[in-house]
């Protein structure tokens, strides 16, 4: 899994905001024991800083970490129908047959994945909306994934 850019991660936490409100989220969060703290995490933007230090950016493997991701499938995810899902799980497939053994990329397969990723892309946006797809992108992503994805001009939400 690749990790999150600051910025990044900064993003994904105010999309839950806006989903669950700055104040449930951080109840949430710490509920889940993501911090023992609430002190000073009144915005978005304090709680991506606290979490991403918690988690070393996704990177640990910390209740920080399992909080966040579980807040994340929750309410941006977790809506998917099945036939959705199953969509989706083809799409990932078509993208796994285009990487290594070691989650580099095939010589040869990048055009390949290029669509792949690109019709990802197009079915989860069409359910969550451009900027959560490309976050949930990221968050799956392996690093030689996410690299080609960040290199990919954005769409402006």
């Amino acid at each position: 899994m690749a990790a999150l850019t600051p910025r990044e991660f900064t993003d994904a936490v105010c999309i839950l905001a806006e989903q669950l409100g700055t104040a449930r989220l951080r109840d949430r969060l710490a509920s889940l024991g993501a911090f023992t703290s609430r002190r000073g995490l009144n915005t978005p933007v304090a709680i991506a800083e606290r979490l991403f230090h918690l988690s070393g950016g996704l990177r640990r493997q910390s209740p920080a970490t399992f909080a966040f991701t579980r807040l994340w499938t929750e309410v941006v995810t977790g809506g998917l129908d099945a036939e959705t899902e199953k969509k989706l799980e083809a799409l990932a497939d078509a993208v796994n047959a285009c990487l290594t053994a070691d989650n580099g990329i095939a010589p040869g397969k990048e055009a390949d994945l290029d669509r792949a990723l690109a019709a990802y892309h197009e079915a989860i946006a069409a359910v969550i909306g451009p900027a959560r797809a490309r976050l949930d992108m990221l968050l799956k992503a392996v690093p030689a994934v996410a690299e080609r994805l960040r290199a990919e001009p954005q769409a402006e939400t």
